[in-house]
């Protein structure tokens, strides 16, 4: 069984890449939004196991998102996928709840270390791991 996964990116060249560096079978279903309103807007009627956030976009930025996630006490992961890789915000997000942080463009390589590092995959095959 796959995970329910969020993809919010206001780009959707950026929207495409999240998901095709996703593993094999990882997702069940795939949520794509294009501002943190619309992201806001699936969590609060779908459960969403990993969202995939970028921090720069249009209506609601990334950084509200992860706060308004934190302050509903919504229980689910967020990756964030940025080209702002200060450590001051990557600090900022970690703080904010956020599991990590991937520069864009995503390598695949990045992105399976990340989730198995936090067991959404298991080691050296990346096989989804079972969701709990």
């Amino acid at each position: 069984m796959g995970f329910n996964i969020l993809i919010c990116d206001d780009s959707a060249l950026a929207r495409k890449m999240a998901r095709s560096n996703l593993p094999t079978g990882f997702a069940e279903t795939i949520y794509e939004v294009s501002n943190g309103m619309d992201a806001l807007e699936v969590l609060a009627h779908h459960t969403i196991d990993l969202v995939l956030l970028d921090l720069t976009m249009p209506i609601l930025g990334g950084i509200s998102v992860l706060s308004e996630i934190k302050h509903r006490q919504l229980e689910t992961f967020v990756i964030v996928v940025s080209g702002d890789i200060q450590p001051m915000m990557q600090e900022k997000v970690m703080s904010l709840g956020a599991l990590g942080f991937i520069e864009k463009p995503i390598k695949q390589d990045e992105l399976k270390a990340l989730l198995h590092r936090f067991g959404f995959i298991l080691p050296d095959t990346y096989q989804t791991a079972i969701a709990v």
